[in-house]
């Protein structure tokens, strides 16, 4: 039975533990692998820019953000529904990633992270050879030698 690679196998794990935590907010995202690279879009709606930070340390990529309320001096609420705080996700990335080409942007409240797919992760044809074109390699380099 043959089990494919997933880099991403504690990622149910780690979004429960995040969302968990007191005072961190949801950050829904998507995941997919798109030719040699992953592609991880998440939401982070009306997060200034300059709050997002990712990193990758070892194995784990994690995503920070900050979403501030804006002061409203004087006014008197009758509905506050947004959301603020703290949004926190972590990532285990797995060794067939090429950790020094991970790029991201963040454009329309949604951060995209490129993830690229290591050369040596990469799939590669393998080449077979038949017993006959062994036999002849080895005639011909019995010949040369002699």
């Amino acid at each position: 039975m043959t089990q494919s690679f997933d880099p991403f196998a504690e990622l149910e794990r780690l979004t429960t533990a995040a969302q968990s935590r007191v005072g961190t907010q949801p950050m829904p995202v998507d995941l997919y692998r798109q030719a040699d690279e992953y592609v991880l879009s998440a939401d982070l709606p009306g997060v200034d820019p300059g709050s997002v930070d990712v990193d990758v340390d070892g194995q784990l990529l994690t995503i920070r953000a900050e979403r501030t309320a804006g002061e409203r001096e004087g006014a008197k609420w009758l509905s506050q529904e947004r959301r603020y705080g703290s949004y926190l996700r972590q990532f285990s990335i797995g060794a067939g990633i090429d950790r020094e080409n991970i790029s991201a942007s963040y454009d329309n409240g949604v951060l995209s992270v490129i993830i690229p797919v290591s050369e040596k992760a990469k799939p590669r044809k393998i080449e077979v050879s038949t017993n006959s074109a062994n036999q002849a390699r080895a005639t011909e380099t019995a010949a040369v030698a002699s």
